[in-house]
């Protein structure tokens, strides 16, 4: 069985630079120790069960590093063990990244959440709302009630859906045939007005479904800024917030750093899923789903979050902006985000917790997203906690699973 090295002198290296980043160690910023071993005892069990290959874990309470753990390995096969700056594919973590890009120009006054999409993005104008398709491939629609605004984009209820796998139907794979989202062969400039050419599958503002529409945010980004939308995140997030690790794309420097990704096979094994992806810069810049990170450049990035939009001294969003983030943006009409997320509601980027009972105890407020390849993350307003998880796991269930047993860990 592999010991998780906790706090060991590379763990403890980096956890005093956050000490600078994040203010001076005081004596009420405490998380029950009991709770910390827990953590890394239920994620060691899962790892020397071969559900998973390993983890990466980051708490902070009250701006102050509670925990750091690397637990398992990032390389199964060579044996090579986790660590603190391993490098993993951060999926739809990417999301509340973008939405900070797009907010950071709200504050410049670029846009309003009440805008029309069109008004900024006119290639978009005239979308109309799938009824049905012809034998020909062809689509019925009907026109929409209303143009769809941009925060309807920001929260999912723009009318839009995700490729395949994720969404299913004639509309998904219409995505698929104007590429949408094919990252090797076409930039955001390329395939996002191509949207205007495919109906919504649902009237702007009626329903929410997880859908393709931070990307379309990354876009809005480019037209606003004048700037590729990697070159903005740069510039205005990466760089001021010190996040040396992330991008859409591992350089080849670093290569030896980056997780591989892992599904639990039949046979109780675990089974390498990774194709060797995030290694060349894509052309398709992903707002919803395209960067590589770690542990502590996302600890970064949410820990600004937390502090009302500052770091360090260095201001990236305005306490009006990031209050709108993590406030509820559906309409009265859509109460919840589904099944899969039990009370919570929507934000701009963000999933918000409305019924603490319903999530593991975790706080009204708490704000927190997911990517597809298990890596997690929550910002708590209320106890001012930060938790950060990274795994490289294909078992979406189990995930969502994991992701639950350590709310319960923290909060019960």
């Amino acid at each position: 069985m592999m010991i998780g090295r906790i706090i060991s002198t590379r763990i403890l290296t980096a956890w005093l630079s956050l000490v600078f980043v994040f203010g001076a160690v005081s004596a009420s910023a405490e998380i029950e120790q009991a709770r910390l071993d827990a953590i890394s005892a239920d994620l060691q069990a899962r790892i020397d069960a071969n559900r998973l290959s390993g983890a990466v874990v980051m708490v902070a309470k009250d701006g102050e590093i509670q925990m750091t753990a690397a637990l398992g390995y990032q390389n199964v096969e060579d044996q090579v063990p986790m660590s603190t700056d391993t490098i993993f594919r951060i999926f739809s973590m990417t999301k509340p990244i973008a939405g900070t890009a797009l907010m950071i120009l709200h504050d410049e006054g670029r846009f309003e959440l009440s805008d029309p999409l069109e008004q900024h993005i006119p290639a978009l104008a005239g979308m109309e709302v799938f009824v049905s398709q012809n034998d020909d491939g062809s689509f019925e629609t009907v026109a929409t009630d209303h143009p769809m605004t941009i925060r309807e984009l920001m929260s999912h209820t723009g009318g839009l859906l995700y490729t395949p796998p994720l969404s299913q139907g004639p509309i998904a794979m219409a995505y698929v045939k104007a590429g949408i989202m094919n990252m090797p062969n076409y930039t955001l400039a390329e395939s996002i007005p191509a949207l205007a050419d495919i109906p919504l599958n649902s009237q702007p503002g009626s329903e929410w479904v997880y859908s393709i529409s931070v990307d379309v945010q990354g876009y809005l980004v480019e037209v606003l800024s004048g700037q590729t939308f990697d070159e903005f995140l740069q510039e205005r997030i990466f760089d001021p917030l010190g996040m040396v690790d992330t991008g859409f794309y591992v350089k080849p420097e670093n290569a030896d750093r980056l997780a591989r990704q892992y599904a639990p096979d039949s046979d109780g094994k675990l089974r390498r899923s990774d194709t060797g992806t995030f290694l060349q810069a894509p052309k398709f810049l992903s707002g919803g789903g395209g960067l590589t990170s770690t542990a502590g450049d996302y600890m970064k990035f949410a820990q600004m979050h937390l502090n009302g939009g500052i770091l360090a001294g260095t201001r990236i969003l305005s306490e009006e902006a990031v209050q709108i983030m993590r406030s509820n943006q559906l309409p009265d009409s859509i109460s919840g985000i589904g099944q899969l997320y039990p009370g919570n509601v929507f934000g701009v980027d963000f999933a918000i917790v409305n019924d603490s009972d319903a999530f593991n105890g975790a706080p009204e407020g708490t704000h927190w997203w997911w990517g597809i390849a298990g890596s997690w993350f929550w910002i708590d307003p209320v106890e001012n906690v930060v938790f950060v998880g990274m795994i490289q796991n294909d078992d979406i269930f189990y995930s969502v699973q994991l992701h639950g047993a350590m709310r319960e860990i923290i909060y019960k």
